[in-house]
């Protein structure tokens, strides 16, 4: 039987991380230059912070797909947007993989030892004062999320071979500090997925 889409892409992202390419982690740029020049402009003083990217095996019954949140329309930041699960570095994590895997056992309930961490793809500087460094996961079909209320009004998973498609991504507008700034999205469904979470995704996909 010939491999579908789905379980191609798969099988990309897992070479691509026994690859050499994956051990020289390039910087995870914005699609607009001016933010990429406020952000970098003072990189070593950012605070340090981590996402995880969970990819589910592909198996007979289903096709892989990466799991994302939307966001609590409490938050003061980003309230509602699409987000990747993760958080801000704390004292006790041994590396960004920690952080990361931390950060989404407390907002999705995703426990450690059910994610096979493949490793980082990069560092991302944002203007609102943090260095964000991806680090992407496996994880089996089927598993039971529980979100944390305060921080997740929902959870969802998209497509890896949608995710992983650097074609299915369109450059939008926003208005950030009351100037006008290219951002990327990408649609699935109901979902708008934008900003950092469809940056970080479109380089994964570029790297794949």
């Amino acid at each position: 039987m010939a491999p579908t889409k789905s379980s191609q892409r798969f099988e990309d992202l897992l070479q691509f991380f026994e690859s050499e390419k994956a051990k020289v982690q390039q910087p995870i740029a914005h699609p607009d230059e001016s933010v990429n020049r406020l952000s970098d402009k003072d990189r070593k003083n950012l605070r340090r912070a981590a996402v995880l990217i969970p990819v589910t095996r592909v198996n007979a019954d289903s096709e892989s797909h990466i799991v994302l949140t939307v966001r609590s329309a409490n938050l003061k930041s980003h309230p509602g947007q699409i987000s990747l699960p993760g958080g801000t570095a704390e004292t006790q994590d041994v590396d960004e993989a920690a952080t990361a895997l931390r950060e989404s056992h407390e907002e999705i309930g995703l426990h450690p030892q059910h994610v096979e961490v493949l490793g980082p793809i990069g560092e991302m500087a944002m203007p609102s004062g943090y260095r964000v460094t991806p680090v992407v996961g496996l994880i089996e079909q089927d598993l039971e999320f529980v979100p944390c209320p305060i921080e997740v009004a929902d959870i969802f998973e998209a497509p890896l071979d949608l995710v992983l498609d650097p074609d299915a991504y369109q450059h939008a507008y926003v208005n950030y500090k009351n100037e006008k700034r290219a951002v990327l999205e990408l649609n699935y469904g109901e979902y708008r997925i934008w900003g950092a979470t469809a940056a970080i995704l479109y380089h994964l996909a570029r790297e794949v």
